[in-house]
């Protein structure tokens, strides 16, 4: 939730006009975020200082009108230092204040000038594995081997062959040290360059090949023309089918142009597309194994209807015919992270969903799905929710910060006693950021009873654990009336209005098992699913 949203609804809780939901929203944040809090008590502050500047006496402020959170002592001292304001108010508000109002929410930021689109066995030395659509970042890039395909935002596409050592310097120019690169440069970003030890190629709109050793840099000109500036001699206007190699030493031998020891875009893309169908055939027999697993209680895979169906099916072998299936509302059919046509739902429309209905009971469960998120500005970012908020059913989803959220409710509202909730919220640290945006991601949370704990998964690997207290504990899970990427009650409400809490993205697989599975199992599930 950023700063401007969260004054919002603190303004509406001062004005007695905030909603239910509203309420709960702020009530959820305020629990777990000490900077929410101090803005809180900020804007109590500035209310009982204006209507004292006003002459006015303050009116009496309740933090909120429902005692009985775990943070209601820490709100009621705020209140009784508020109120106190009353007595010293023209002193206090005389006194300047840093920052009396809250500051205007900060537009999202990533850094970066090259997007990675495709990548064969590529194998990225002292750097993180990237993952396609990831932004390429600063700095310089070591490929140990394998081929890696970059869009510059300038337009430019390049193909780099390991071993290669190279930095995108801005999204018009580049430096390379050691690698085969081919560079198609669009008639928008010409002018684009790329530099070496022996010099530098600028482009007047081509496509051009470098293949650069720490010992010299061959030019190949493909179509067009560049311009290539050696270090030691003039510079040289080269044009199609030429080539000319520089030495460390100096010397220039001219060459013969020859593409075909470039690797070209076409021949990279029909290379990835062979890779990928491989990788997607070991998928489908996996997953074929997996969805006759005795746990598996749910298991959606969005392409099994066909591309114009808007019905999903539950495939899980165990309970396929016990009417868990699902309807399909407003989401349209994208490609899947396979790069299917139709084969995963896009839920950016407001109103989209996947409505399901889902019996039983169960002790533990792990909920998993691959999802691509395109941003996360709303305040909750629904992956799988039950209708309303009834006691022992759960709620997944994804706050605007980045942390992943789960709770199943204990108690009712009413219900609740003095330092209690009515639920345990489990959150994980942040783990998205705008430069994970347009990229696969396998999400998954276990709720075990038996060990009473909660994980969150990220890519197969633990992102955090949390112990569940005793006081919050619900050793029988119900679901019932559900959906996926959305939350309300569609099927009773008669209010138009409605809180936007639809996944801003898409979402290929969705499984829900009747058991915690093990930290090994949800690893050997990514490590046979990433596309």
């Amino acid at each position: 939730m950023n700063r401007g949203e969260l004054n919002e609804l603190i303004d509406a809780l001062i004005e007695g006009s905030i909603s239910e939901a509203d309420f709960l929203r702020l009530e959820a944040e305020l629990s777990v975020d000490s900077e929410a809090r101090e803005a809180y008590y900020d804007r109590l502050t500035l209310s009982a200082l204006l209507e004292i500047e006003a002459g006015a006496s303050p009116q009496k402020i309740v933090p909120m009108p429902v005692p009985t959170r775990r943070w209601w002592p820490a709100l009621t001292a705020i209140a009784a230092a508020v109120a106190a304001l009353a007595a010293v108010g023209s002193m206090i508000f005389k006194t300047e204040r840093a920052n009396p109002i809250a500051d205007k929410p900060v537009e999202m930021q990533s850094r970066g000038f090259a997007v990675l689109t495709g990548q064969s066995a590529a194998v990225w030395k002292g750097a993180a594995p990237l993952a396609d659509g990831a932004l390429l970042p600063a700095g310089r890039m070591h490929l140990a081997s394998g081929v890696a395909q970059l869009e510059l935002f300038s337009g430019v596409s390049v193909v780099i062959e390991g071993e290669a050592e190279f930095e995108v310097l801005s999204p018009m120019e580049m430096k390379v040290a050691r690698g085969k690169v081919r560079a198609h440069v669009p008639e928008a970003a010409h002018g684009f360059r790329i530099h070496t030890a022996e010099g530098e190629v600028v482009d007047l709109g081509t496509e051009f090949a470098l293949e650069v050793s720490p010992e010299r840099s061959d030019v190949h000109v493909l179509d067009g023309k560049v311009e290539w500036h050696s270090r030691t001699d003039p510079m040289r206007l080269m044009a199609k089918g030429e080539a000319l190699r520089s030495t460390a030493d100096g010397k220039s031998v001219p060459l013969a142009a020859n593409a075909r020891s470039f690797l070209g875009i076409a021949e990279l893309k029909e290379k990835l597309s062979s890779a990928r169908e491989t990788r997607r055939a070991d998928w489908m027999q996996f997953s074929e194994t997996l969805r006759h697993d005795p746990r598996l209680a749910l298991y959606y895979r969005m392409s099994d209807d066909g591309p114009q169906s808007r019905h999903v099916s539950n495939t899980a072998a165990a309970t396929a015919n016990t009417g868990a299936d699902g309807a399909i509302v407003a989401a349209t059919r994208v490609p899947d992270r396979w790069g299917t046509p139709g084969g995963a739902l896009d839920f950016s429309p407001a109103g989209s969903r996947v409505r399901v209905n889902v019996p039983g009971e169960y002790r533990s469960i792990t909920l998993l799905t691959w999802v691509k998120i395109n941003s996360l500005d709303r305040w909750y970012n629904s992956l799988f929710l039950t209708d309303g908020a009834k006691v022992t059913q759960p709620h997944w989803q994804i706050m605007d910060d980045g942390r992943l959220f789960f709770s199943v409710k204990k108690r009712e509202r009413a219900e609740v006693k003095k330092g209690e909730r009515d639920k345990y919220h489990f959150m994980s640290p942040p783990f998205w950021s705008a430069s994970l945006s347009g990229q696969w991601l396998m999400i998954a949370t276990t709720y075990d009873v038996d060990a009473r704990k909660v994980a969150h998964y990220l890519n197969g690997k633990v992102l955090s654990e949390e112990a569940i207290p005793e006081e919050y504990l619900v050793e029988k899970v119900t679901i019932g009336a559900a959906s996926l990427c959305n939350w309300s009650e569609p099927v009773y409400r008669t209010d138009a209005k409605f809180a936007v809490r639809n996944l801003n993205g898409s979402m290929d697989e969705f499984a829900l098992f009747s058991a915690a599975l093990s930290p090994k199992e949800i690893e050997d599930i990514y490590e046979h699913g990433k596309p």
